[in-house]
């Protein structure tokens, strides 16, 4: 399982992701922003809130959380 250790929101809804091996890249969660636990991400305010738990997950306050894997392979897939 990969492990996220560092995270900055960006602008138009992107995140700066680090990954514990030491691969890194931004990806877009914009398409990502329904349903209930998400669409507060739309306030570009609370997505700034963005954190990583203790298991090294992307969340926000409200539980939103993206997995690591997927943040992952969306990055190898840029690269």
């Amino acid at each position: 399982m990969y492990k996220v250790t560092c995270v900055e929101a960006l602008p138009n809804y992107r995140l700066r992701v680090v990954f514990a091996d030491g691969s890194s890249g931004v990806v877009s969660v914009k398409d990502r922003l329904f349903g209930p636990v998400f669409e507060p991400l739309r306030d570009p305010a609370f997505f700034s809130l963005v954190s990583i738990d203790e298991f090294g997950v992307v969340c926000w306050p409200n539980g939103a959380d993206l997995a690591p894997d997927a943040l992952y392979k969306q990055i190898e897939k840029a690269a």
